[in-house]
């Protein structure tokens, strides 16, 4: 799928061309898993359209000590974490160090999981289509440990929806899951914010306020379907 601009004006814009191509490979019973925080506006807007449930994979990029904006793996709820060996051994850095970034980042996913969450379980995966939704993807070390979480709660089939990223991570996640929809991939990427006009900090306070409103629509939709 390809667009006519190189650039998209925010995320709610992002989701609605994610939307134009998953819908036509959308099951009914297909569940939207957004990444935090910056992949919940665009779950919302695929969740809302598809009338599908919204939740969320809570997953933490591994930053290198002294350069955080570089990945060096990521993390995900539940135990499930990848590392670049090849690359923390390229850049000499020792054990100790991986090991306090971990428990740093399994800190932070903890507190955000109980924050998203509100008491609620996750949605069950098993058997069923899952749709992994984030703005963009920049390595794509936290989309592998995503889609390694997915697999391991027995997902019958995988797709991963993204606005944004370069063309070799595309291809190189292909390998992992049934579907990619990327409708962008820049040859000179360099990072996911520079393919928005728009591209604020989402908030927990954000991210919350959709995630319940979501739940609140799915349960109101099925109410009114069985009366």
């Amino acid at each position: 799928m390809a667009i006519n601009k190189i650039r998209y004006l925010d995320r709610i814009e992002a989701g609605h061309q994610l939307l134009d191509a998953i819908k036509p490979m959308a099951d009914p019973q297909a569940v939207i898993l957004a990444l935090p925080r910056g992949g919940v506006p665009l779950g919302y807007v695929l969740a809302q359209a598809l009338h599908a449930p919204l939740d969320v994979l809570l997953v933490r990029k591994l930053g290198v000590p002294g350069q955080e904006e570089v990945a060096m793996g990521a993390i995900a709820s539940g135990g499930f974490h990848f590392v670049n060996e090849e690359y923390t051994k390229a850049l000499q850095i020792e054990d100790s160090e991986i090991h306090l970034v971990i428990e740093r980042e399994m800190q932070e996913l903890e507190r955000r999981e109980i924050l998203y969450r509100s008491g609620r379980t996750s949605i069950p995966l098993q058997n069923r289509q899952v749709i992994i939704v984030d703005d963009g993807i920049a390595t794509g070390a936290t989309m592998r440990v995503a889609v390694e979480a997915v697999r391991q709660r027995m997902a019958a089939e995988v797709i991963i929806a993204v606005p944004v990223a370069p063309a070799q991570v595309v291809h190189s996640l292909s390998g992992v899951v049934e579907h990619i929809v990327c409708p962008l991939t820049p040859p000179n990427f360099r990072a996911v914010s520079l393919w928005y006009e728009n591209f604020p900090q989402t908030t927990d306070e954000e991210v919350l306020d959709l995630l319940q409103t979501s739940w609140r629509e799915l349960r109101s939709s099925k109410r009114i379907s069985q009366a």
